[in-house]
């Protein structure tokens, strides 16, 4: 294994090419770029905007706060199910195990909502009652909590490609050894997302659990609980029949919509203070969630982006 020191003179080289010594197969994810050295995966944030996968760079600390707060909850989680979380040397790093990732996706949601034309709520309001084959109880509005946190597995798209969505039958066709044990963890780890929000002052609302195998056993990998994997609620905005605040990339998101950008092409530019706004939510959400002060590294954080946190 590198030391700390190697790892991190390595990583300028990494993020450039893939020709560095010692190094083989490329992965790339849409908030890290992965390389492998030997039996581990090194993972580096890069700064991606989900859903905007163009957008790279944009948001600054944004990487960083993807990073450390995956790390963060895997150390909160150990207890449901194993990560493959080895170390965070860095700030900007995270080393993880190498995973066989499983070709399931696991949404959780405790929410009936979305826009989409496959989002739950949309669904339901078109007279569907038993989306993902679960039956759901009529009478329910836009943004109503559910009964019961709602898992709506979907494919593991490969590049290029969309999710497509799954009935519980095919997500255990897919997985027949493993499915019950990720249905379970997925649920668990849910309610203590929600229960951590809660006391923050959030709503989960929901997100997403990407599960594989290290070793053959099935181990929670990717990023976990973060803006850009979860939905966020700010809860004190929360009312029957009122459309709450969002806190996480659904900000970012709704901004880009806007303005005629749904990930096609370049993004148009972000005015300063919009940027330095949408950088003090994804530092509040680490500090909400965490309790700790965001640690940047070597980059102190922005006047700017400082009375935005404030505000």
């Amino acid at each position: 294994m590198m030391t700390h020191e190697e790892l991190l003179q390595a990583i300028p080289q990494a993020l450039a090419t893939v020709d560095v010594p010692g190094w083989g197969e490329k992965f790339s994810g849409k908030v890290r770029e992965g390389y492998r050295r030997g039996d581990q995966l090194l993972l580096i944030t890069t700064d991606r905007v989900s859903a905007f996968d163009r957008a790279l760079g944009l948001i600054p600390y944004k990487g960083q706060v993807l990073n450390q707060l995956s790390a963060w909850w895997f150390r909160q989680t150990a207890d449901i199910i194993p990560n493959h979380l080895l170390d965070v040397p860095d700030p900007n790093v995270m080393l993880t195990a190498v995973a066989e990732p499983l070709p399931v996706e696991v949404i959780v949601r405790g929410y009936i909502t979305g826009v989409t034309k496959t989002s739950l709520w949309t669904l339901y309001a078109h007279g569907e009652r038993r989306p993902y084959g679960i039956p759901l109880p009529d009478g329910l509005q836009k943004n109503d909590p559910l009964p019961e946190p709602l898992i709506t597995p979907t494919t593991k798209a490969e590049q290029g490609q969309h999710d497509q969505r799954l009935t519980h039958e095919q997500a255990r066709a897919l997985l027949p050894e493993y499915w019950d044990e990720v249905a379970r963890a997925a649920v668990a780890l849910f309610r203590r997302g929600q229960a951590v929000a809660k006391k923050a002052g959030l709503i989960l609302v929901d997100t997403k659990y990407e599960f594989g195998l290290v070793h053959g056993r099935v181990t929670l990998i990717d990023e976990l609980h973060t803006p850009d994997s979860s939905r966020y609620w700010i809860a004190n905005t929360y009312r029957p029949g009122a459309e709450p605040q969002n806190f996480d990339k659904e900000f970012l998101r709704k901004w880009f919509a806007e303005r005629g950008c749904r990930g096609d092409g370049r993004p148009p530019q972000m005015p300063a203070d919009f940027i330095a706004q949408v950088a003090a939510r994804y530092i509040a959400a680490y500090e909400k969630l965490t309790g700790e002060t965001f640690m940047p590294g070597t980059q102190p954080v922005p006047s700017r982006i400082k009375r935005n946190l404030a505000e």
